[in-house]
């Protein structure tokens, strides 16, 4: 593997947009930035920013690292990533739309019909829907790489409930508060209307009967799930309410909200719920988390669910390897984005080198997320490798393979001062009658020496991610 590409450069002759942070770093003692850093985590501790993970067992609350150097993209490098991101959901909503319309990419045979028909994303229950505005992804997560000065490439993309938005948000308050005189010094464009931004995207898709101030509301599954906290802070940030399940009614294909003063009417959704929990009579009898009907009151077109059901057919690792021809077919231009070259173990040339190649490559479950069911294969042993190989022969549908990127890697205050570890970024792309992308997103770290995994679940920590503006 190639060394890595330095996003600061050197500390002595910086790249342009970290010339105030390397000078900030080269005056600030190390004591000083420890005992920021611990007053850091005072902040989001006392915040209550947390998430879980139930695979350790013990008390699964814990607090996302925070790393205290933020990491700067400048104004040309994210224009280019702006007009990427908004061109890549446009095409993901088209196909979206497609896979539950004509069908005609399917037709075209510019994918494999069993690839979208037989997916585990698929929703029966969509054919035929026409949804507000035809986006089916109002909000998107696209998680991105950078590899060189000028190449960024898409690593995958999340259309269904995409989570971090929260921390993007924290993390630049917790920036302000440690760091003022280190703001002041930078123009920085503000994340901090993303709310504002959300709430504005619900809206714009309320169902057409909708009155002028559409109801919105945030349905969670509860104070148990690893992104509650998330849910909590978005619904308080746009003034709407916080439900579960038992807090929604559906009578006469319509859905209503019981509050203290009545029933009320409810017009939009953001939907933190999985699709096979939405609605007991629609997909899993047993489910306690949904609200029985709400199907039925969405097919009816009387409220709008964000994001639409069967969304979550485009999160597929192996669907995400057709986007840049989705991008071609839908929209008639070229991708702004690159994929990362991927190889697809379901095709027998592809395979093959796959497992020849085992030793360089990093093997993905099409349908795993959080880091898991993953092979990275330099970093593996030689029984791992064999082992996966066996997987791989066994159920060559699951599984696509990229090379091993060197990703960036940005200055990281870690326990033996400054060193630079691995990053990547998750940008967040609200789509309603018109695209909005609040300029950075969340930046995750590799805080372990040489991991490239960034992943909060796996030792992975957060940075605060500026645009500087002009």
């Amino acid at each position: 593997m190639t060394s890595a590409f330095d996003e600061m450069g050197e500390q002595a002759s910086p790249r342009p947009a970290y010339t105030g942070v390397a000078a900030w770093l080269a005056e600030t003692p190390a004591a000083a930035l420890s005992a920021k850093l611990d007053e850091a985590e005072l902040i989001f501790r006392r915040t209550g920013i947390t998430f879980a993970v139930y695979t350790e067992g013990g008390d699964p609350e814990r607090l996302i690292p925070f790393d205290i150097i933020p990491r700067v993209l400048d104004a040309r490098e994210w224009s280019v990533l702006e007009r990427g991101l908004a061109q890549r959901v446009r095409a993901l909503n088209a196909f979206i739309a497609d896979v539950y319309g004509p069908q005609e990419f399917v037709r075209s045979g510019k994918i494999p019909a069993p690839l979208v028909l037989h997916n585990p994303g698929f929703a029966a229950e969509m054919v035929g829907l026409r949804v507000p505005a035809g986006v089916y992804t109002h909000i998107a997560g696209i998680d991105m790489v950078r590899v060189g000065p000028d190449e960024f490439y898409v690593l995958e993309d999340n259309c269904r409930t995409p989570s971090g938005v929260s921390y993007m948000l924290e993390n630049r308050e917790a920036t302000m508060r440690l760091f003022p005189d280190l703001i002041r010094r930078h123009r920085i464009r503000p994340v901090s209307h993303y709310p504002e931004e959300l709430l504005g995207t619900l809206r714009s898709v309320a169902p057409p009967a909708a009155s002028d101030n559409p109801t919105v509301v945030l349905l969670t599954p509860g104070s148990y799930n690893s992104a509650y906290y998330e849910h909590s802070f978005l619904a308080d940030e746009m003034g709407v309410e916080l439900v579960e399940g038992v807090d929604l009614m559906v009578e006469d294909l319509v859905v209503y909200m019981r509050t203290t003063r009545g029933r009320q009417r409810v017009d939009v959704i953001y939907r933190r719920i999985d699709d096979a929990f939405l609605d007991p009579l629609a997909f899993r009898p047993d489910s306690a988390l949904g609200v029985p009907g709400l199907m039925a009151a969405y097919r009816a077109g009387n409220v709008t669910l964000a994001n639409a059901v069967g969304a979550g057919i485009a999160d597929d690792k192996a669907v995400y390897t057709y986007v840049p021809e989705m991008v071609r077919f839908f929209l008639g231009e070229e991708p702004i984005l690159k994929n990362v070259p991927t190889y697809r173990c379901s095709e027998a040339d592809e395979r093959a080198h796959v497992l020849d190649r085992l030793h360089e490559l990093v093997v993905k479950d099409v349908h795993g997320s959080g880091g898991y069911g993953m092979l990275v294969g330099p970093h593996a042993t030689k029984a791992e490798r064999a082992a996966f190989a066996e997987k791989i022969k066994a159920t060559p549908d699951r599984y696509i393979a990229q090379p091993t990127l060197s990703l960036s890697t940005c200055p990281t205050f870690v326990d033996n001062g400054i060193a630079p570890r691995h990053v990547d970024l998750r940008p967040f792309v609200l789509s309603g009658r018109d695209i909005k992308i609040v300029p950075g997103g969340l930046t995750r770290v590799a805080l372990r020496e040489g991991s490239l995994v960034v992943n909060s679940s796996q030792g992975g920590g957060t940075k605060d991610t500026w645009v500087l503006d002009g």
